[in-house]
C-alpha cells in the first residue's frame, strides 16, 4: 500500500477513535511537509475544528499520538500550529526504494475495468493544421496516455470535418485559378494545397465586393451576391444532391488534405485509433432526430423544422433539422456519438475541444440524455483555452495562422542553434545529431504548452520553450540524460541499498516526491489534467539537480552511499521515462 494511502486510512481510523468522526479517505489533507520543517508528510487538521470544538494544534497533538501508536512505521512528530509533521522511519524509505528502484512499470495504477475514447485534432479539411490544433493534439494524446496510466482501456479517436461550406469555397478557388495545380506538381502538402486556395477564395470574394460596394451595395448585400459566393453556395447544393462531377472533385481535394495531415502527425508523434468523417455521420443523425420526434423527445415547428427544447435544464431551443430537411453540427455529432458507441461500447467519451464550444458540448450531452442513450451520461468535454501568439489572434481566411509544419521545423532548427552553442555533442554523428535535435525541439513545444492547465489561456513564444535552465522540456531531457551517463558508467556495478542505510533530506525528499507518482497519476486521471503530470515531472528532475549538485555519486564516501545514491538515481530515470512517455516526450539517452 501506498506510504500516503496507509497514513490516511490510520488517520480515519484514529479520528473516529478519538472524536467519533466518520471521515472519507480522500477528503483528508496530506501534503509533502514543506524543506524548512522536519518531517515526511503534514495532515492538515484544520476542517476538524468544528466538529471536535478543540484547537487545530491540540487535535494534531492528540492525532500524532495516536498515530505512531498505531502505525510502527512512524518514528516521530512535531506539530507547528495545526499541521501534524510526520517523519518515518529510514527503514520503510530504504525497503521502499530496494522494491521499486527498477519498477519500470511504478505509476501505474491497477485496471478500472473501464472503456474511455479520447477524440481530437477535429480539423476541417479546407486549410492546413495549425497552433490550435497543436495544443488540441498535444492535449489529447497526453490525456489518452495518462489515462491508460490511470487503469483505463483507451481509444483514440479523431473526426474529420469533410463537409460544408467551407471546403467548397477551397474547391471553387481551385476551379476558378489552379490550372490544374496538385500537391505534385506544386511541390505543396496537400493540406497546404488547398488551404492555399481557402485564403484565395477570401481574396476573390473581397475584390468582388468591393466592386458591388462601389456600385451603392451594402456590404453583407455585396457578400452574399459575389459571385464566387454564389458558386460555393451552388457547389455546396450539387454536393448534397449527389453530383458525381462536384463528388469526385471533392473526394480528390480532400485525399490530398489527408495525406497532408498523416504527414503531420507523424512529425508531431500523434496518432487515432479510428477516424469518423461527418459526410458519413450527418445522415444516421438525421435518422436519431427522427427517431427522437416519434418518441415525443423534440418537436416540430410550422415550418417543419425540428427542435430540443431545454429550457428545463437552464438552457434554449436547439435545432436539430432545418426545415428544409438538412442537418446542422449538433445532428452530425449525435450521429457520431452514437456510431462511437456502437464501434466502442465506452464507459466515456471525452471531446478534446476548445472553449469556444462549451455551449454546444452541453447541448449535446442533455440532448442524448433525453433521448435516454445508455452513453449520455458519460460524455465529458475537456474545454480547453485559445492559444495566443505574442503578435495577436490567428485567422485562417486572411493565412495569418501559425502553420503546424512551420511550428514543428521552427522548433527542430532552434533546437539545434541552442544545443550546438553549448557544445556537447561534438562525438554524435550527422544522423543521431539531427534525431537529437528532433527530440529536443518536440520535448520543447509540447511541455511549454503541456505544463499549463488545460482550461486558461496561453500565451505561447517558441524562444521560451527551449531552455536548458529552465521550467522546460530541454530541462528535463537533461536530467534524464545525465542519469542515463551515470548508470552506463555504473554498468558492472550490482547495486542495491543498504538497509542500515540513513538518507539525509534533500535524499529523503527525492524519494517523497518519488513515492508520490502513483498518487499524482490518480489526482491527473481524476481531473482529465496533463499539466499536473508536466509540473510534477519538472519538479522531479529539479530535485534530481539539487540531489547531485550536493551529492557525490559514484565517488560517493562509502560503498553504502554509492549503491543508495545510484538506484536513486535509477529510479528517479525512470519515472521521469515514464511521466514523459505520458506527454509524448523522448526521452534522450545522451545530450
Amino acid at each position: 500500500m501506498f506510504i500516503v494511502q496507509q497514513l490516511k486510512e490510520t488517520a480515519v481510523f484514529a479520528l473516529l477513535q478519538l472524536y467519533g468522526i466518520q471521515a472519507e479517505r480522500d477528503s483528508l489533507i496530506v501534503n509533502i511537509t514543506p524543506d524548512e520543517y522536519e518531517g515526511d508528510y503534514s495532515l492538515v487538521t484544520f476542517p476538524f475544528v468544528k466538529q471536535v470544538k478543540k484547537a487545530p494544534d491540540v487535535i494534531a497533538h492528540e492525532l500524532g499520538n495516536l498515530l505512531q501508536e498505531k502505525l510502527t512505521s512512524i518514528s516521530g512528530f512535531n506539530v507547528i500550529k495545526g499541521f501534524l509533521n510526520i517523519t518515518f522511519h529510514d527503514s520503510l524509505w530504504i525497503e521502499f526504494l530496494k522494491q521499486e528502484n527498477q519498477n519500470k512499470l511504478w505509476g501505474k495504477l491497477p485496471s478500472s475495468g473501464k472503456k474511455v475514447v479520447v477524440e481530437y485534432c477535429g480539423p476541417n479539411t479546407n486549410k492546413p493544421l495549425h497552433l490550435g490544433h497543436v495544443r488540441n493534439m498535444l492535449l489529447g494524446y497526453s490525456l489518452s496516455n495518462l489515462l491508460k496510466k490511470g487503469g483505463h482501456d483507451v481509444s483514440r479517436v479523431n473526426i474529420y470535418n469533410d463537409r460544408g461550406i467551407a471546403i467548397c469555397k477551397s474547391m471553387v478557388a481551385w476551379q476558378r485559378n489552379a490550372k490544374g495545380e496538385t500537391p505534385e506538381s506544386s511541390g505543396l502538402k496537400g493540406d497546404h494545397l488547398v488551404g492555399k486556395y481557402y485564403v484565395e477564395f477570401d481574396k476573390i470574394l473581397k475584390r468582388e465586393t468591393e466592386v458591388l460596394m462601389n456600385g451603392g451595395m451594402s456590404k453583407d448585400d455585396a457578400e452574399r451576391n459575389a459571385s464566387v459566393a454564389a458558386e460555393a453556395r451552388e457547389m455546396l447544393l450539387k454536393w448534397e444532391a449527389g453530383d458525381a462531377e462536384t463528388i469526385a472533385l471533392w473526394k480528390k481535394m480532400n485525399n490530398w488534405v489527408y495525406v497532408g495531415f498523416e504527414e503531420t502527425y507523424r512529425k508531431i508523434g500523434v496518432e487515432f485509433e479510428k477516424n469518423y468523417y461527418e459526410s458519413e455521420t450527418y445522415l444516421p443523425g438525421k435518422e436519431i432526430v427522427l427517431e427522437g420526434l416519434a418518441k415525443g423527445a423534440f418537436f416540430k415547428k410550422e415550418d417543419g423544422s425540428v427542435w430540443v427544447d431545454l429550457t428545463e435544464k437552464g438552457l434554449d431551443e436547439k435545432v436539430l433539422l432545418r426545415s428544409d430537411g438538412t442537418s446542422v453540427y449538433l445532428t452530425q455529432d449525435l450521429g457520431t456519438a452514437q456510431l462511437r458507441y456502437d464501434d466502442f461500447k465506452m464507459d466515456t467519451s471525452v471531446y478534446v475541444v476548445a472553449n469556444e464550444q462549451d455551449y454546444h458540448f452541453q447541448t449535446l450531452k442533455l440532448t442524448l440524455q433525453k433521448l435516454e442513450k445508455p452513453f449520455a451520461d458519460g460524455i465529458y468535454h475537456l474545454s480547453y483555452g485559445m492559444v495566443d501568439l505574442p503578435s495577436g489572434k490567428m485567422k485562417s481566411r486572411e493565412g495569418t495562422v501559425v502553420d503546424a509544419d512551420d511550428l514543428l521545423d521552427e522548433m527542430f532548427e532552434t533546437a539545434k542553434k541552442h544545443t550546438l552553442e553549448l557544445g556537447k555533442i561534438e562525438d554524435f554523428s550527422e544522423e543521431e545529431a539531427a534525431s537529437l535535435f528532433k527530440k529536443i525541439g518536440s520535448g520543447a513545444l509540447k511541455f511549454f504548452i503541456l505544463k499549463v492547465d488545460p482550461k486558461k489561456r496561453m500565451l505561447f513564444n517558441p524562444e521560451e520553450s527551449i531552455d536548458f535552465h529552465g521550467q522546460t522540456g530541454p530541462f528535463i531531457q537533461y536530467a534524464y540524460a545525465r542519469i542515463s551517463s551515470i548508470l552506463r558508467k555504473a554498468a558492472m556495478i550490482d547495486f542495491q541499498p543498504d538497509e542500515h542505510y540513513s538518507p539525509d533530506r534533500v535524499e529523503r525528499s527525492l524519494l517523497i516526491l518519488l513515492q508520490q507518482y502513483p498518487d499524482m497519476i490518480r489526482e491527473a486521471c481524476e481531473s482529465y489534467n496533463p499539466s499536473q503530470v508536466a509540473n510534477y515531472t519538472y519538479h522531479l528532475a529539479k530535485s534530481f539537480n539539487k540531489f547531485y549538485a550536493d551529492h557525490s555519486i559514484l565517488s560517493a564516501e562509502t560503498e553504502a552511499a554509492r549503491d543508495f545514491r545510484l538506484a536513486l538515481a535509477a529510479f528517479t530515470a525512470n519515472v521521469l521515462f515514464s511521466a514523459l512517455e505520458i506527454l509524448g516526450i523522448e526521452a534522450p539517452e545522451r545530450m
